[in-house]
Protein backbone atom coordinates (compact mmCIF):
# COMPACT_ATOMS: atom_id res chain seq x y z
CA UNK A 1 0.00 0.00 0.00
CA UNK A 2 1.42 3.35 -1.04
CA UNK A 3 -0.41 5.67 1.29
CA UNK A 4 1.38 8.84 0.23
CA UNK A 5 0.44 8.40 -3.46
CA UNK A 6 -3.00 6.83 -3.04
CA UNK A 7 -6.32 8.67 -3.53
CA UNK A 8 -8.53 9.07 -0.49
CA UNK A 9 -10.66 6.00 0.38
CA UNK A 10 -8.77 3.86 -2.16
CA UNK A 11 -6.34 0.97 -1.89
CA UNK A 12 -3.17 1.05 -4.00
CA UNK A 13 -0.78 -1.79 -4.73
CA UNK A 14 2.23 -0.54 -6.64
CA UNK A 15 3.68 -3.98 -7.37
CA UNK A 16 0.65 -4.84 -9.52
CA UNK A 17 -0.07 -1.25 -10.55
CA UNK A 18 -3.63 -1.48 -9.16
CA UNK A 19 -5.76 1.26 -7.61
CA UNK A 20 -9.09 0.10 -6.15
CA UNK A 21 -11.84 2.43 -4.94
CA UNK A 22 -14.84 0.35 -3.83
CA UNK A 23 -18.07 1.46 -2.16
CA UNK A 24 -16.61 4.83 -1.23
CA UNK A 25 -19.63 6.83 -2.46
CA UNK A 26 -17.43 9.02 -4.67
CA UNK A 27 -19.47 11.44 -6.79
CA UNK A 28 -16.51 12.34 -9.00
CA UNK A 29 -13.52 10.53 -10.41
CA UNK A 30 -10.44 10.69 -8.19
CA UNK A 31 -8.08 13.35 -9.54
CA UNK A 32 -4.84 12.16 -7.97
CA UNK A 33 -4.36 8.73 -9.52
CA UNK A 34 -0.71 7.63 -9.30
CA UNK A 35 1.22 7.79 -12.58
CA UNK A 36 2.42 4.21 -12.08
CA UNK A 37 -1.15 2.82 -12.00
CA UNK A 38 -2.06 0.47 -14.87
CA UNK A 39 -5.38 -0.78 -13.44
CA UNK A 40 -8.07 1.43 -11.95
CA UNK A 41 -11.13 -0.19 -10.36
CA UNK A 42 -13.97 2.15 -9.37
CA UNK A 43 -16.98 0.20 -8.14
CA UNK A 44 -20.02 0.95 -6.01
CA UNK A 45 -19.71 4.73 -6.17
CA UNK A 46 -22.19 7.41 -7.25
CA UNK A 47 -20.59 8.92 -10.35
CA UNK A 48 -23.55 9.96 -12.50
CA UNK A 49 -21.60 11.66 -15.32
CA UNK A 50 -18.31 11.05 -17.13
CA UNK A 51 -17.48 14.52 -18.46
CA UNK A 52 -15.20 15.25 -21.38
CA UNK A 53 -11.54 14.94 -20.43
CA UNK A 54 -12.41 13.19 -17.17
CA UNK A 55 -9.05 11.37 -17.16
CA UNK A 56 -6.86 14.11 -18.61
CA UNK A 57 -6.74 16.36 -15.53
CA UNK A 58 -4.59 14.18 -13.32
CA UNK A 59 -2.29 16.95 -12.12
CA UNK A 60 -1.12 17.50 -15.68
CA UNK A 61 0.31 13.95 -16.05
CA UNK A 62 -0.75 11.36 -18.61
CA UNK A 63 -2.02 8.10 -17.13
CA UNK A 64 -0.60 4.70 -18.09
CA UNK A 65 -3.87 2.87 -17.48
CA UNK A 66 -4.44 -0.29 -19.52
CA UNK A 67 -7.49 -1.52 -17.56
CA UNK A 68 -10.37 0.64 -16.36
CA UNK A 69 -13.36 -0.85 -14.53
CA UNK A 70 -16.29 1.51 -13.88
CA UNK A 71 -19.07 -1.00 -13.22
CA UNK A 72 -21.86 -0.42 -10.64
CA UNK A 73 -21.29 3.33 -10.32
CA UNK A 74 -24.70 4.69 -11.35
CA UNK A 75 -23.23 6.33 -14.46
CA UNK A 76 -26.00 7.81 -16.60
CA UNK A 77 -24.15 10.09 -19.03
CA UNK A 78 -20.95 9.66 -21.04
CA UNK A 79 -19.99 12.93 -22.68
CA UNK A 80 -17.79 13.46 -25.74
CA UNK A 81 -14.05 12.75 -25.26
CA UNK A 82 -14.68 11.30 -21.81
CA UNK A 83 -11.72 8.92 -22.14
CA UNK A 84 -9.13 11.18 -23.75
CA UNK A 85 -5.87 10.97 -21.89
CA UNK A 86 -5.95 7.15 -21.85
CA UNK A 87 -4.09 6.29 -25.06
CA UNK A 88 -2.91 2.88 -23.76
CA UNK A 89 -6.25 1.61 -22.45
CA UNK A 90 -6.89 -2.02 -23.45
CA UNK A 91 -9.96 -2.91 -21.39
CA UNK A 92 -12.95 -0.74 -20.46
CA UNK A 93 -15.77 -2.11 -18.28
CA UNK A 94 -18.94 0.01 -18.04
CA UNK A 95 -21.29 -2.81 -17.09
CA UNK A 96 -24.25 -2.41 -14.71
CA UNK A 97 -24.69 1.33 -15.12
CA UNK A 98 -28.06 2.94 -16.02
CA UNK A 99 -26.81 4.75 -19.13
CA UNK A 100 -29.33 7.09 -20.75
CA UNK A 101 -26.95 9.14 -22.90
CA UNK A 102 -23.85 8.14 -24.85
CA UNK A 103 -22.20 10.80 -26.98
CA UNK A 104 -21.23 9.95 -30.56
CA UNK A 105 -17.65 10.73 -29.48
CA UNK A 106 -17.84 8.97 -26.14
CA UNK A 107 -15.05 6.50 -27.03
CA UNK A 108 -12.94 8.90 -29.04
CA UNK A 109 -9.21 8.46 -28.54
CA UNK A 110 -9.26 4.81 -27.41
CA UNK A 111 -7.04 3.57 -30.22
CA UNK A 112 -5.60 0.65 -28.25
CA UNK A 113 -8.90 -0.56 -26.79
CA UNK A 114 -9.29 -4.35 -27.17
CA UNK A 115 -12.23 -5.16 -24.87
CA UNK A 116 -15.39 -3.16 -24.16
CA UNK A 117 -17.99 -4.40 -21.65
CA UNK A 118 -21.47 -2.83 -21.61
CA UNK A 119 -23.47 -5.64 -20.00
CA UNK A 120 -26.77 -4.65 -18.34
CA UNK A 121 -26.01 -0.98 -18.80
CA UNK A 122 -28.18 0.47 -21.61
CA UNK A 123 -31.55 2.05 -21.02
CA UNK A 124 -33.84 2.71 -24.00
CA UNK A 125 -32.39 6.12 -25.05
CA UNK A 126 -28.81 4.82 -24.90
CA UNK A 127 -29.71 1.76 -27.00
CA UNK A 128 -30.59 4.06 -29.89
CA UNK A 129 -27.31 6.00 -29.47
CA UNK A 130 -25.01 3.01 -29.12
CA UNK A 131 -24.51 2.34 -32.82
CA UNK A 132 -23.33 5.90 -33.51
CA UNK A 133 -21.09 5.83 -30.45
CA UNK A 134 -19.40 2.64 -31.64
CA UNK A 135 -19.11 3.54 -35.31
CA UNK A 136 -19.00 7.33 -35.11
CA UNK A 137 -15.27 7.27 -34.63
CA UNK A 138 -12.41 5.45 -36.30
CA UNK A 139 -10.54 4.96 -33.02
CA UNK A 140 -12.09 1.57 -32.16
CA UNK A 141 -10.57 -0.28 -35.11
CA UNK A 142 -8.57 -2.52 -32.74
CA UNK A 143 -11.61 -3.63 -30.73
CA UNK A 144 -11.50 -7.43 -30.31
CA UNK A 145 -14.23 -8.16 -27.78
CA UNK A 146 -17.59 -6.43 -27.33
CA UNK A 147 -20.08 -7.58 -24.67
CA UNK A 148 -23.66 -6.25 -24.76
CA UNK A 149 -25.53 -8.84 -22.73
CA UNK A 150 -28.81 -7.98 -20.98
CA UNK A 151 -29.63 -4.72 -22.77
CA UNK A 152 -32.99 -5.53 -24.44
CA UNK A 153 -31.41 -5.06 -27.87
CA UNK A 154 -33.66 -6.01 -30.79
CA UNK A 155 -30.94 -5.99 -33.44
CA UNK A 156 -27.17 -6.17 -33.68
CA UNK A 157 -26.09 -2.56 -33.07
CA UNK A 158 -23.24 -2.84 -35.56
CA UNK A 159 -24.02 -2.47 -39.23
CA UNK A 160 -20.39 -2.65 -40.42
CA UNK A 161 -18.17 -5.27 -38.82
CA UNK A 162 -15.28 -4.08 -40.96
CA UNK A 163 -15.14 -0.94 -38.79
CA UNK A 164 -13.60 -3.11 -36.04
CA UNK A 165 -11.30 -6.07 -35.61
CA UNK A 166 -13.88 -8.06 -33.65
CA UNK A 167 -13.18 -11.61 -32.58
CA UNK A 168 -15.96 -11.97 -29.98
CA UNK A 169 -19.43 -10.42 -29.86
CA UNK A 170 -21.66 -11.26 -26.88
CA UNK A 171 -25.38 -10.53 -27.34
CA UNK A 172 -26.93 -12.98 -24.89
CA UNK A 173 -30.10 -12.24 -22.89
CA UNK A 174 -31.46 -9.51 -25.16
CA UNK A 175 -34.71 -9.13 -27.15
CA UNK A 176 -33.43 -10.26 -30.54
CA UNK A 177 -36.12 -12.12 -32.54
CA UNK A 178 -34.15 -12.48 -35.76
CA UNK A 179 -30.82 -11.59 -37.35
CA UNK A 180 -31.31 -9.54 -40.50
CA UNK A 181 -29.92 -10.45 -43.91
CA UNK A 182 -27.47 -7.54 -43.85
CA UNK A 183 -25.94 -8.74 -40.58
CA UNK A 184 -25.83 -12.32 -41.86
CA UNK A 185 -24.04 -11.19 -45.01
CA UNK A 186 -21.54 -9.26 -42.89
CA UNK A 187 -20.94 -12.30 -40.66
CA UNK A 188 -20.30 -14.47 -43.74
CA UNK A 189 -17.59 -12.01 -44.78
CA UNK A 190 -15.98 -11.88 -41.31
CA UNK A 191 -15.59 -15.53 -40.41
CA UNK A 192 -13.21 -14.82 -37.54
CA UNK A 193 -16.04 -13.32 -35.47
CA UNK A 194 -17.47 -15.59 -32.77
CA UNK A 195 -20.93 -14.57 -31.61
CA UNK A 196 -23.02 -15.55 -28.56
CA UNK A 197 -26.83 -15.33 -28.93
CA UNK A 198 -28.46 -17.54 -26.29
CA UNK A 199 -31.40 -16.36 -24.15
CA UNK A 200 -32.97 -14.36 -26.98
CA UNK A 201 -36.68 -14.79 -27.92
CA UNK A 202 -36.32 -15.96 -31.52
CA UNK A 203 -39.43 -15.91 -33.71
CA UNK A 204 -39.29 -19.16 -35.68
CA UNK A 205 -41.18 -18.32 -38.85
CA UNK A 206 -40.14 -18.12 -42.48
CA UNK A 207 -38.43 -14.76 -41.91
CA UNK A 208 -35.79 -16.69 -39.94
CA UNK A 209 -34.64 -18.52 -43.08
CA UNK A 210 -31.39 -16.60 -43.70
CA UNK A 211 -30.34 -16.87 -40.05
CA UNK A 212 -31.31 -20.55 -39.93
CA UNK A 213 -29.20 -21.36 -43.00
CA UNK A 214 -26.27 -19.43 -41.53
CA UNK A 215 -26.51 -21.46 -38.31
CA UNK A 216 -26.52 -24.68 -40.33
CA UNK A 217 -23.57 -23.71 -42.53
CA UNK A 218 -21.38 -21.80 -40.08
CA UNK A 219 -19.67 -22.46 -36.76
CA UNK A 220 -19.45 -18.78 -35.81
CA UNK A 221 -22.30 -18.97 -33.26
CA UNK A 222 -20.58 -20.59 -30.28
CA UNK A 223 -23.78 -21.27 -28.32
CA UNK A 224 -25.93 -22.33 -31.29
CA UNK A 225 -27.18 -25.41 -29.42
CA UNK A 226 -28.77 -23.14 -26.78
CA UNK A 227 -30.82 -21.01 -29.17
CA UNK A 228 -34.53 -21.70 -28.63
CA UNK A 229 -37.74 -20.66 -30.36
CA UNK A 230 -40.01 -18.35 -28.37
CA UNK A 231 -42.74 -18.00 -31.02
CA UNK A 232 -45.05 -19.32 -32.34
CA UNK A 233 -46.48 -21.36 -29.47
CA UNK A 234 -46.35 -24.57 -31.51
CA UNK A 235 -42.53 -24.30 -31.69
CA UNK A 236 -41.84 -22.72 -28.31
CA UNK A 237 -38.81 -24.23 -26.61
CA UNK A 238 -37.60 -26.08 -29.73
CA UNK A 239 -33.86 -25.57 -30.46
CA UNK A 240 -33.30 -23.71 -33.71
CA UNK A 241 -30.90 -26.42 -34.84
CA UNK A 242 -33.72 -28.99 -34.75
CA UNK A 243 -36.02 -27.03 -37.05
CA UNK A 244 -36.72 -28.50 -40.45
CA UNK A 245 -36.05 -26.61 -43.64
CA UNK A 246 -39.75 -26.35 -44.44
CA UNK A 247 -40.38 -24.69 -41.04
CA UNK A 248 -38.53 -21.60 -42.21
CA UNK A 249 -39.16 -21.83 -45.95
CA UNK A 250 -41.03 -18.74 -47.07
CA UNK A 251 -41.62 -20.25 -50.54
CA UNK A 252 -43.58 -23.19 -49.08
CA UNK A 253 -45.59 -20.85 -46.87
CA UNK A 254 -46.41 -18.63 -49.82
CA UNK A 255 -47.36 -21.62 -51.96
CA UNK A 256 -49.61 -22.95 -49.22
CA UNK A 257 -51.28 -19.56 -48.87
CA UNK A 258 -51.72 -19.35 -52.66
CA UNK A 259 -53.21 -22.86 -52.76
CA UNK A 260 -55.82 -21.92 -50.15
CA UNK A 261 -56.67 -18.76 -52.09
CA UNK A 262 -56.97 -20.75 -55.31
CA UNK A 263 -59.21 -23.32 -53.60
CA UNK A 264 -61.42 -20.51 -52.33
CA UNK A 265 -61.70 -19.03 -55.83
CA UNK A 266 -62.63 -22.42 -57.33
CA UNK A 267 -65.31 -23.02 -54.69
CA UNK A 268 -66.71 -19.54 -55.30
CA UNK A 269 -66.89 -20.20 -59.08
CA UNK A 270 -68.66 -23.51 -58.46
CA UNK A 271 -71.16 -21.74 -56.23
CA UNK A 272 -71.80 -19.07 -58.87
CA UNK A 273 -72.34 -21.72 -61.58
CA UNK A 274 -74.73 -23.60 -59.30
CA UNK A 275 -76.75 -20.45 -58.63
CA UNK A 276 -76.86 -19.67 -62.36
CA UNK A 277 -78.17 -23.17 -63.10
CA UNK A 278 -80.86 -22.74 -60.47
CA UNK A 279 -81.83 -19.36 -61.89
CA UNK A 280 -82.00 -20.55 -65.50
CA UNK A 281 -84.12 -23.58 -64.52
CA UNK A 282 -86.30 -21.79 -62.02
CA UNK A 283 -89.55 -22.62 -63.95
CA UNK A 284 -88.73 -26.29 -64.29
CA UNK A 285 -87.71 -26.43 -60.63
CA UNK A 286 -90.97 -24.75 -59.63
CA UNK A 287 -92.94 -27.24 -61.73
CA UNK A 288 -91.02 -30.13 -60.18
CA UNK A 289 -91.68 -28.85 -56.65
CA UNK A 290 -95.40 -28.46 -57.46
CA UNK A 291 -95.53 -32.04 -58.77
CA UNK A 292 -93.90 -33.31 -55.60
CA UNK A 293 -96.37 -31.32 -53.51
CA UNK A 294 -99.34 -32.71 -55.46
CA UNK A 295 -98.02 -36.27 -55.18
CA UNK A 296 -97.63 -35.89 -51.43
CA UNK A 297 -101.11 -34.45 -51.13
CA UNK A 298 -102.64 -37.35 -53.14
CA UNK A 299 -100.82 -39.85 -51.00
CA UNK A 300 -102.07 -38.25 -47.80
CA UNK A 301 -105.65 -38.24 -49.10
CA UNK A 302 -105.39 -41.97 -49.85
CA UNK A 303 -104.27 -42.68 -46.29
CA UNK A 304 -107.03 -40.49 -44.91
CA UNK A 305 -109.67 -42.30 -47.00
CA UNK A 306 -108.49 -45.71 -45.89
CA UNK A 307 -108.60 -44.68 -42.29
CA UNK A 308 -112.19 -43.49 -42.60
CA UNK A 309 -113.29 -46.69 -44.38
CA UNK A 310 -111.68 -48.96 -41.79
CA UNK A 311 -112.88 -47.08 -38.73
CA UNK A 312 -116.58 -48.13 -38.80
CA UNK A 313 -116.09 -51.95 -38.64
CA UNK A 314 -113.75 -51.56 -35.71
CA UNK A 315 -116.21 -49.35 -33.89
CA UNK A 316 -119.02 -51.88 -34.59
CA UNK A 317 -116.99 -54.75 -33.14
CA UNK A 318 -116.23 -52.73 -30.03
CA UNK A 319 -119.94 -52.01 -29.55
CA UNK A 320 -120.85 -55.74 -29.79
Amino acid sequence: RCARQCPLSCICVRDSGTVTCRDAEHTELPGDIPVWATTLILRGNNISTLPGGAFSTNNGTELELTTLSLSHNGIMVIEADAFTGLPRLNLLDLSHNPLVYISDRAFHGLRELRSLYLNDSLLAPAVAQLSNALQGTETLRNLHRLELSGNRLKTIPISRLDAFNLHTLVLTNNSIENIGKDNISSLYHHKRVRIYLSLNPFRCNCELESFYLWLKNSSQCVDAARLLCAEPDAKKGIPLERLRGEDVDCLNENLEAVSYVFLGIVMALIGIVFLMVLYLNRRGIKRWLNNIRDACRDQMEVYHYRYEQDSDPRLANVAV
